[in-house]
């Protein structure tokens, strides 16, 4: 078997790509794009969960105010200002992060054991804020807590009357493993960047080249036809497996510079294990391209073939959000079908757990069996007239 046409249909098709500037760099900033975004959003997370350490609350009628007053400015990071004009206008002057209001009776409520009443104003449009509304939340909350067993004791009631159960709560999943559960969305854009970085020369060398009329010319040449699909179809897989690369060391130069402790998480990469996620994605890579190369054949022009491939990633979206919301990864079954059993897996190398791999295995083969069923396809079609005259 002679695979020397192969390649050099592959060589044509990549030196043609590569002469294109402006869809390289499309295809190099949507493979960044994705990874960048999710790392700035949590690190921008984190920031804001480590600035409701310090946080400026306002309290409208310092007369009023007693002893919680005293009490939250007695609480690590906390500052107050006491206001003597109205707590909403305040609040809506953006003059402290967090306004509250005490309420007219507020000191006479509290000295006959009635709730007492306090208005808490703040602006949800301010993002930056709610971390630091939580907080001043959690402190009312503390506060009310301290007085309701000042009083069971004062009663000389015991307060573990008022809480008949104690509940002890355990999480058993460690800090890797919470932390990946936040990242996995980004194994989608790591799909999404071999779809589009195997998008331009799949459907270029397909749809593009027969708008040209120079698909003709190729296959005059005779150059049996399985060997042409065989060729275009390896040369977009070599665009899609650059895509992923580049995808994979913009996520683990992302995450490594993280700073997921201020979520209570805590994440490791080391480049082991993103060479493990390469190995993971790679079948998929094949799969995918040949299905992007097989509509792009099946398309009656080369905007409809962009459209088509297109397609593609919404289920690679769905499957990120499915993870995302179920565990799928522990489902009998999933490690080895196609797509579900790549990103079973990659999710499972990022949370630091044992990768099954005789999964990855079947799963990857079932990728390139359906790869060459889908090549075998496209030689069909470049075999027949229609492929040149139009459908």
């Amino acid at each position: 078997m002679n695979l020397l046409p192969v390649a050099a249909v592959a060589r044509k098709e990549l030196v043609e790509a590569l002469r294109d500037r402006r869809a390289i760099a499309t295809l190099v900033f949507t493979a960044v794009l994705g990874p960048a975004l999710i790392s700035l959003m949590l690190n921008q997370r984190a920031v804001q969960k480590k600035s409701a350490e310090e946080v400026r609350i306002a309290i409208a009628g310092p007369a009023r105010a007693g002893d919680l007053s005293d009490w939250l400015g007695r609480q690590p990071g906390v500052s107050l200002d006491l206001l003597g004009v109205d707590a909403e206008a305040a609040a809506r002057r953006h003059q402290s992060d967090v306004t509250l209001e005490l309420d007219q009776d507020f000191a006479r409520d509290l000295a006959h054991s009635r709730p007492a009443h306090v208005r808490l104003f703040s602006d949800s449009t301010r993002s930056a804020a709610q971390p630091k509304v939580q907080r001043v939340v959690g402190l009312l909350n503390r506060y009310g807590s301290e007085l309701a067993v000042q009083r069971l004791i004062v009663r000389g009631v015991s307060p573990s009357v008022a809480a008949p159960i104690a509940l002890d709560q355990f999480d058993i999943a460690s800090a890797q493993e919470r932390g990946a559960v936040l990242l996995n969305v980004v194994l989608s854009f790591v799909i999404m960047g071999m779809i589009t970085a195997g998008m331009q020369i799949a459907t270029d060398s397909t749809a593009g080249e027969r708008e040209r009329s120079s698909l003709e010319a190729l296959l005059l040449n005779g150059v049996p036809p399985w060997q042409v699909a065989a060729g275009k179809w390896l040369a977009a897989t070599v665009a899609a497996l650059a895509g992923m690369v580049v995808a994979i060391a913009v996520m683990y130069l992302a995450i490594s510079r993280l700073s997921l402790d201020q979520l209570g998480l805590r994440f490791h990469l080391d480049p082991r294990d993103a060479l493990a996620i390469f190995a993971v994605m790679c079948p998929l890579a094949f799969l995918l391209t040949a299905i992007e190369t097989w509509l792009s054949c099946y398309a009656k022009s080369y905007k409809e073939a962009q459209s088509f491939t297109m397609v593609l990633i919404i289920p690679t979206v769905a499957v990120g959000g499915a993870f995302a919301l179920y565990s799928l990864g522990d489902s009998a079954g999933v490690g080895w079908l196609p797509l579900l059993g790549q990103y079973a897996a990659a999710s499972r190398i990022l949370a630091g757990q044992a990768v099954p791999w005789a999964g990855v295995v079947v799963s990857g083969m079932v990728d390139l069996l359906l790869a060459a069923v889908l090549v075998y396809s496209i030689a069909r079609m470049l075999a027949s007239e229609r492929m040149i005259v139009g459908r």
